[in-house]
């Protein structure tokens, strides 16, 4: 007998199907639909209204905190000329964590059942519905919760005065990071540099999934050779505009 693939029905909620899928979840998660409304999580009312996310409220929550990181190393005996330093080596080290955090977490391979739904909810409801704007910047929760380990290692990396303006130049990278992700799927640059952003961003979603990991910069994927190869002739898949 040949075992019937599971199929994914949109009109009912998405978390607890995609687990079925299997080894088929990789090939159908990165077959992405393109509009604007977004496919229903959850069942319940309560649990779908943490999924949702606006844009703004990244700036809103996060930069008030990057802030108060910041405060702390100008209020300790940090010599205030070395504050702006470290902010921006804290924002360096984001544009490494982006990268790295995208590249073999967020693209992990999974085949479990509780493997595709954590991926699901982490990115891969991002790739299927690549232009939902509410589910395509990180909710606060879940962002805390991938800054905390990031914030243990910088204290055991950095001095108590300089720990602080570290994470908070890692938080503005982060506010940044996220920001221009948005924009980049919903924005229509006119300017050089953006406009070359948004298409490398776009190529990930709509070509080579397994390259071009960096979102506000291509920098770590032309150290680590993860930069896609132009399209071919025979690339007849379509770009959104």
């Amino acid at each position: 007998m040949v075992a019937q693939k599971f199929l994914v029905d949109l009109n009912k909620p998405l978390v607890f199907q995609v687990g079925h899928l299997g080894e088929d979840y990789d090939e159908w998660v990165h077959e992405p639909i393109v509009s604007k409304e977004g496919p229903r999580f959850f069942g319940s009312d309560f649990l779908e209204l943490f999924t949702r996310t606006a844009w703004w409220v990244i700036p809103t929550v996060w930069l008030p905190v990057a802030s108060w990181f910041i405060s702390n190393s100008v209020k300790s005996d940090l010599p205030s000329e070395q504050v702006a330093p470290f902010v921006l080596l804290g924002i360096f080290v984001w544009t490494l964590a982006e990268y790295t955090l995208h590249r073999f977490l967020f693209h992990v391979k999974t085949k479990s059942y509780w493997g595709n739904t954590f991926h699901y909810l982490l990115h891969g409801c991002h790739h299927k519905h690549p232009m939902d704007s509410y589910r395509l910047v990180f909710p606060p929760v879940a962002a805390a919760l991938l800054a905390l380990p990031i914030w243990n290692l910088v204290k055991l990396m950095c001095t108590p005065s300089i720990a602080p303006a570290v994470f908070g130049g890692i938080l503005l990278g982060y506010v940044m990071y996220d920001c221009t992700h948005y924009y980049l799927h919903h924005g229509q640059p006119k300017s050089e540099v953006p406009k070359s952003l948004k298409k490398y961003h776009l190529n990930h979603h709509y070509r080579l999934q397994n390259y071009g990991f960096g979102i506000t910069s291509p920098l770590w994927d032309k150290v680590f050779g993860t930069v896609p190869p132009p399209p071919s002739k025979s690339d007849v898949k379509h770009q959104p505009k």
